[in-house]
């Protein structure tokens, strides 16, 4: 795996530098220089999941077959596309979560003489995908479906966004909106597409697949998208910072989280007026008392159940797939997720 990582990583650098030379604008050296330090920061960083998935989606679609240095640089220049939309969304993110720090530096847009250039850096990184796949991928029979499926997930992310944005509007926070229903579409559409279903899509691509032939998986991987994102809200009130890497704000930030769709589920009168009294708020106080109300609600043995259930159910579902290789795919991302401590 670490020998996949420094390989991944030399294909960083080569996608980098060709874009610092696209032939479609006049570089200076102030703008390359620009460019080339908001790459780094931005781009690169974090755990890289995503990106390797690609390529490790197209080893096991390919069935035990050595991958040619081609294939290897290809899977791994979608891997980073992904990557790409992965830090495009995050500058801009940070800036309407007005956030400070980011994979434990400061958010680009706090990054002092960045400001308010970091939206247009986001914009900058979205069309930097479509540079990519002109320049590797243009003489390809899956080329259109390729720009078709960036397309599609970031149209479907954005959207998860919205909702998500608008949910949590000041001045109108109201909890009795919090349903399992509004928690599954923002996870779905905000998350699930890019995260789970786009790197496996990519390989399927890559293999000669239509994804039309294959709405059955990512229906399982939005699923698993899902439940993904039920841990992380899990882990942001009950996780260890140390562990996890951040200090959950979820309940300060009145978040529509599975938690709190639960609790609300869970709670009888005088409890529902707790959590409606102190959730969304700031102070210290009123976030242990929402912590203090999902201990007596025993949120932990709800959110096991869910856990294991969640598993069955998703097991079920691969192993019913008529494709062995397909199966060892979803088994993989499964495997890497079920029962994750961060």
């Amino acid at each position: 795996m670490a020998d996949l990582k420094v390989t991944f990583l030399k294909v960083y650098s080569v996608l980098k530098n060709e874009l610092l030379e696209d032939p479609a604008f006049e570089w200076t050296d102030d703008s390359r220089q620009w460019v080339e330090r908001m790459l780094d920061y931005n781009v690169p960083g974090g755990k890289l999941n995503r990106g390797l998935a690609v390529i490790d989606s197209y080893k096991l679609l390919k069935e035990g077959k050595e991958l040619t240095e081609e294939e290897i640089f290809l899977a791994s220049s979608l891997g980073w596309c992904i990557e790409w939309l992965q830090a495009y969304f995050l500058v801009l993110d940070d800036i309407m979560d007005n956030s400070h720090t980011r994979r434990g530096q400061p958010c680009w847009f706090r990054v002092p003489k960045v400001g308010l250039i970091a939206a247009n850096d986001g914009v900058l990184l979205r069309n930097h995908i479509p540079r990519i796949l002109r320049k590797h991928f243009r003489d390809k029979a899956y080329y259109v479906d390729l720009l078709d499926l960036f397309n599609e997930v970031e149209f479907q992310t954005a959207s998860g966004q919205m909702i998500d944005l608008i949910t949590t509007i000041e001045g109108e926070k109201d909890l009795s909106k919090y349903t399992l229903s509004l928690h599954r579409r923002i996870v779905q559409y905000k998350t699930a597409y890019y995260s789970f279903y786009l790197s496996v899509a990519c390989a399927l691509l890559m293999s000669g697949e239509k994804l039309d032939n294959h709405v059955d998986v990512k229906n399982i991987l939005v699923d698993m998208g899902i439940y993904f994102q039920v841990q992380d809200d899990y882990l942001d009130c009950f996780g260890a910072p140390e562990t996890i890497g951040k200090i959950g704000t979820d309940i300060e930030d009145f978040k529509c989280s599975w938690l709190v769709v639960k609790a609300l589920e869970h709670s009888n009168e005088e409890q529902k007026k707790v959590l409606y009294e102190n959730y969304g708020k700031p102070d210290p106080a009123n976030v242990t008392k929402v912590k203090a109300l999902y201990n007596e609600l025993n949120l932990q043995v709800v959110f096991e159940e869910y856990e294991s259930k969640s598993y069955e159910k998703l097991i079920t579902s691969i192993e019913a797939h008529p494709s062995k290789a397909v199966q060892a795919v979803l088994k993989s991302f499964l495997g890497k997720i079920y029962k994750r401590q961060k």
